[in-house]
């Protein structure tokens, strides 16, 4: 085997485009090309957005090419100061360029965008075979080609138009090697303008698709908004009360700035809910805090609706999903500030996002269920029936797990529900077990914390593995039987939907998932084959930044490594935060973390990062196993070590 040198030679330097073409799938979703066409096309809804433009169309070639056509005011194509190239040139070549950086400030160009990674439309252009970029600006038309990422025709000037004329044409190639399929997915397509059409009243949007005679058109030009959408969405059901539409916009607000808030339209139906949300006009597919705050609106409000006006019944206790299961919903969330799980942004993370849609949609909701009486009784009475219907499930589950149920472990901190949607967190220590119980959702999550490092259980006997007192634990709170691969056991009786393994973002937390995985997979491998056990991911690093001015309060940012901590500090800068104003502090533990810091970063199901454990190949694992965790392979353990020890990044 070649010797392997580090030294200076080592270390490459990734040029212009060179990171989205090397890891495309850090930057774009690489099963077909849509995301990197629909990040041109949200370059042209954000001047629509802007107020700059009234038209943006899509034309798909039978060539696959497309084009994307707005009538904004057209990218600037004067010498970038910096740069000394064409600025349009910096936008599609330069990572992190833009003109959205300064969100909020007086003189921005854009006051809402879809986010801030600055790498929308350079991602286009690194990922096309061929790239044509067309201007209409100050009267005359501009011309660029990219290919590759590379400029092979540079910006020229080819003719001449009225001063009033703008806008900004792209034909995009999209390069094939980059995907799984070369075909743009046309319904997600076609979705995603006619959501755009929805959102921006006043503007159409049109979809020319180029065929054999001809061109097929469809435009989208909505004047009812969201709440003609809607109405759309639910007409093959029955609503059991009338839409309840509106927005809110806040100003001289002391949390949020001026212009922030909501747009929303709800209704209740008898058959199933499920609804779309955005932000900043991006459609976020995954949902995220928005939604999780219009749920906990709804809730709340409902709930007191319920209990104000004597509705509720006795020993019926109402849960969240007993209220949104029947509610269809639009949302638009307006934020200068957003910030997405990946460039994709189909995940809204901003924790704030919670307490905007607070601040903007309970009163409103609060005014019309007691304005509409009769309707709000029927939407709480079609909520207790769902607890009713539920305590009944639940029920039955519990009398199928027999009469000698056991005695749940004194350090056990149950959930108040049990079953699919409950969570088990099995935490380091007593300090972290601490502030886990008191920065849980104790409706659905409970906490077992765990003494020590616990038992190496590779090579225990499944008849002796109960012996072990905190295993006993884990093992009754679950309420499942220690079982093979191929064996029986009443997955049924299964008391939590997720069991989630919380441990210090250390060697020894570590070292703790490496016997609490042991354990599953050698004595419980049922719960990982059917996708019950997961790795909770705290962050090793909080950021705290100071006020800036109105528009930015006080923030907390979080950062999961030492590389995740170097991507907020550069986007700090970029926003134009003072150097060192920010101070940075090392989480030595979870232990340090307090009840709110835990439940923001780790419990909160919108905004902490969860590893589901699969089983991979079985024997590769079972061998892997044997190696690491066997008594009897030492000496393996020790080849291992010699050969990768290099690897391993510890804290020392």
């Amino acid at each position: 085997m070649a010797k392997q040198t580090y030294d200076e030679s080592s270390i490459q330097v990734l040029r212009k485009l060179e990171p989205i073409q090397l890891r495309p799938g850090m930057y774009t979703r690489t099963t077909d090309p849509t995301h990197m066409v629909v990040e041109a096309i949200d370059n042209a809804v954000d001047e629509a957005m802007a107020g700059h433009a009234k038209n943006i169309e899509v034309i798909l070639y039978r060539d696959s090419s497309v084009a994307v056509t707005d009538d904004g005011r057209g990218i600037p194509v004067g010498m970038h100061l910096e740069e000394k190239v064409p600025t349009i040139q910096v936008v599609f070549q330069v990572i992190h360029s833009g003109g959205k950086f300064a969100k909020g400030e007086a003189d921005s160009s854009y006051k809402f965008t879809g986010g801030l990674h600055g790498v929308g439309v350079s991602v286009t252009n690194a990922l096309s075979t061929r790239l044509e970029v067309e201007v209409k600006r100050e009267g005359k038309k501009h011309r660029i080609v990219f290919a590759e990422g590379e400029v092979i025709e540079p910006l020229t000037v080819i003719g001449n138009c009225g001063a009033r004329n703008t806008g900004t044409t792209l034909r995009i190639w999209p390069n094939t090697k980059y995907f799984d399929s070369p075909l743009l997915h046309r319904g997600e397509l076609e979705h995603l303008l006619r959501a755009k059409a929805v959102l921006l009243p006043g503007v159409k949007v049109q979809l020319n698709i180029e065929t054999a005679t001809g061109f097929d058109v469809k435009e989208w030009h909505f004047h009812g908004g969201i709440t003609q959408y809607l109405d759309q969405m639910i007409a093959e059901d029955e609503p059991i009360a009338p839409t309840f539409c509106g927005e809110k916009y806040l100003f001289a607000n002391e949390t949020f700035s001026d212009d922030e808030g909501v747009q929303w339209a709800l209704a209740w139906v008898t058959g199933s809910g499920g609804g779309e949300s955005y932000v900043n006009l991006i459609p976020t597919l995954g949902g995220g805090t928005h939604e999780a705050g219009l749920r906990d609106v709804v809730f709340n409000s409902v709930r007191t609706f319920a209990e104000q006006h004597g509705l509720m019944q006795r020993n019926v206790k109402l849960a969240a999903e007993d209220v949104w299961s029947k509610l269809c919903f639009v949302l638009a969330l307006r934020m200068i500030d957003p910030s997405f799980s990946g460039q994709t942004k189909e995940k809204l993370s901003s924790r704030e996002a919670v307490k905007l849609v607070a601040a903007t949609m309970k009163d409103p909701l609060d005014l019309w269920l007691n304005a509409h009486v009769a309707e709000a009784t029927k939407i709480a009475e079609q909520a207790i029936k769902n607890a009713i219907a539920r305590g009944k499930t639940a029920k039955t589950v519990e009398r199928r797990k027999g009469s000698s149920v056991a005695v749940m472990p004194g350090k056990l901190t149950d959930s108040e529900l049990t079953g699919p949607d409950a969570e088990l967190f099995l935490v380091e220590g007593d300090s972290a077990g601490g502030s886990a119980k008191a920065g849980r959702d104790k409706e659905t999550q409970a906490i077992l914390p765990l003494r020590g490092k616990g038992m190496n259980s590779w090579e225990v006997e499944q008849s002796q593995i109960l012996a072990n007192q905190e295993i006993h634990n884990i093992a009754v709170s679950l309420a499942i039987d220690p079982h093979k691969l191929d064996g029986d056991v009443d997955m049924s009786a299964l008391r939590y939907g997720k069991v989630i393994i919380l441990s210090d973002a250390d060697d020894d937390g570590s070292h703790i998932q490496a016997l609490l995985l042991t354990l599953f997979f050698r004595h419980f491998p049922k719960m990982i084959q059917q996708g019950h056990v997961y790795i909770a991911q705290p962050p090793l690093f909080r950021i705290d930044v100071p006020a800036q001015g109105k528009n930015k309060p006080l923030r907390k940012l979080y950062a999961l490594d030492q590389m995740e901590l170097d991507i907020v500090e550069a986007r700090l800068r970029q926003e134009g935060v003072k150097e060192d104003s920010w101070g940075i502090s090392r989480f030595k533990g979870l232990g340090e973390m307090d009840a709110v810091q835990l439940w923001e970063t780790t419990l909160c199901p919108d905004t902490r990062r969860l590893v589901r454990i699969n089983m991979g190949d079985v024997a590769e694992t079972v061998g892997t196993f044997d190696t690491l965790m066997g008594k009897s392979h030492a000496g393996e353990r020790k080849e291992l070590i010699a050969t990768h020890g290099n690897e391993v990044e510890a804290d020392i």
